[in-house]
């Protein structure tokens, strides 16, 4: 966390998110006219007037939870309370105090913290006469915000800075560069219950229920003294069964979640196999050009099932537990390895890791084999090896032509990184076939590895303008 934390706290549906949203400047958490939306806990980091500190969204306070997930939604929100150093305690001005209100107005009394109530949904001159019945929370002056509308936000935020309190320390270091870790897939494969194995905590909610998650979740870590974001995502269900509201708010959240991330674990159940779905997951993180690790999980549930997608292929070795440990044999993985490559040849880059996030079979490996991708992805290679791949190239694949006219390839430079990107200049960049661009790439990625990693191919005549990247 950036500086001191400040928690967003109220039961459901009285425009948390919503405020939430609003000091953040973007659309962050999904908002949605349902009680219960937010469930897991959102950070972000904010600076006003020179005071950095975290705002934390959480889900709606239920003093007594009825379901299993309501209750995991408690626990989330007490962890946020625990970890604030400053409560935003949100009411709904235009239903009044309820009872709920006052249970939980006796909770953050109980935790000893710093309070500020905000009276959400005023709308209007005339809604500020009836703030006075809020004065019997004992919550002190209630604040009247329109988060919707943006009305007495300003106040508020000077407010909060006036509110938070001086942690000790030196001053600021310069700002980290964090590696970013997305985890998407299907529904139900296993996301949340990774991050929090990752974790070594329950950081965000896991359910049996498929869709618990809904907003995407971002988590800080260390690794080897590293900085680490964790970005759990919401489950992308295909395009005709994504319901609107919440559902579709969730998909724009994982797909933003993509493009902002470095790196991609795509996650897939090990039982079902690799599902066409799964392959519309990877052609999204191979559009955005970002580094990719076909996660496996739940390998430990795997005993002479189906292989990905083909039960006439699947490996005969089995998996076997012992005393809640996971034994795979070492031809069992390279078998069902195989298997998966097969399915994802248009990504041959792409990293495969056998997990179970369950039992942490696996797990260990995920983090080393990220930070791999992320130095082949800052990898740049000098002029002269390119120019070495250029002949080589020429030698072992006859270049195309059309007419009398063949390609030539005069030069060749790398013009950036994440991803790795490479500029070929050529007599006419329109000769060039998508077969010899292939073997180009093939030929940079056996000279200088990039596994894990897309890397994009311009090619640009010299008098002729730019041809379309690879």
């Amino acid at each position: 966390m950036s500086g001191p934390a400040v928690a967003i706290i109220g039961r459901p549906n009285v425009g948390k998110s919503t405020l939430f949203n609003r000091l953040v400047g973007e659309r962050r958490a999904v908002v949605e006219d349902l009680p219960g939306t937010t469930v897991d806990r959102i950070h972000a980091a904010l600076s006003f007037e020179g005071h950095d500190f975290t705002l934390i969204d959480c889900g709606g306070l239920e003093v007594r939870p009825g379901s299993g997930l309501r209750r995991k939604v408690r626990d989330q929100i007490e962890a946020a309370i625990r970890e604030a150093h400053l409560l935003l305690f949100v009411v709904d001005a235009q239903t009044g105090v309820m009872p709920v209100d006052e249970d939980i107005a006796d909770i953050m009394r109980r935790s000893q913290k710093p309070v500020l109530l905000v009276a959400n949904k005023v709308d209007g001159p005339g809604q500020r006469q009836e703030l006075a019945q809020f004065y019997e929370l004992s919550m002190g002056d209630p604040l009247p915000v329109s988060a919707y509308h943006g009305r007495g936000v300003n106040e508020l935020q000077d407010r909060i800075v006036a509110s938070l309190p001086s942690l000790p320390g030196g001053p600021a270091e310069p700002e980290e560069k964090a590696m970013k870790i997305a985890i998407v897939g299907r529904p139900n494969v296993g996301k949340s219950l990774l991050v929090n194995t990752l974790l070594g905590e329950d950081r965000v909610i896991v359910d049996d229920v498929p869709g618990t998650t809904r907003d995407a979740v971002d988590t800080l870590l260390r690794y080897h003294g590293a900085k680490v974001v964790l970005i759990d995502t919401a489950g992308i269900r295909r395009p005709g069964r994504v319901e609107k509201g919440v559902e579709k708010h969730s998909l724009t959240r994982t797909k933003q979640a993509i493009d902002r991330c470095d790196i991609a674990v795509v996650l897939v159940d090990a039982v079902e196999g690799i599902t066409a779905q799964d392959i519309h997951i990877l052609g999204l993180v191979r559009d955005a050009y970002k580094g990719a690790i076909l996660g496996i999980n739940k390998i430990d549930l795997v005993s002479e099932v189906a292989g990905p997608g083909d039960s006439a292929q699947s490996p005969s070795m089995q998996s076997t537990r012992s005393r809640g440990q996971v034994q795979l044999a070492p031809d069992y993985l390279k078998s069902w390895k195989d298997l998966v490559r097969q399915r994802v040849k248009f990504m041959p880059y792409v990293e495969v890791l056998c997990l179970s996030a369950l039992t942490g079979y696996g797990v260990d490996k995920l983090l080393p084999m990220a930070g791999r991708i992320s130095a082949a992805r800052r990898l740049s290679l000098p002029v002269a090896l390119l120019e070495t791949v250029v002949r080589e190239a020429e030698a072992l694949h006859i270049s195309p032509k059309r007419a009398r006219r063949r390609l030539k390839i005069g030069a060749a430079r790398q013009t950036g990184i994440s991803p790795p990107t490479f500029v070929f200049l050529a007599n006419d960049a329109k000769l060039v076939h998508f077969s010899y661009r292939r073997h180009l790439e093939n030929r940079v990625r056996q000279l200088a590895g990039f596994q894990g990693t897309p890397i994009r191919l311009v090619f640009q005549s010299k008098d002729r303008g730019v041809d379309r990247p690879s």
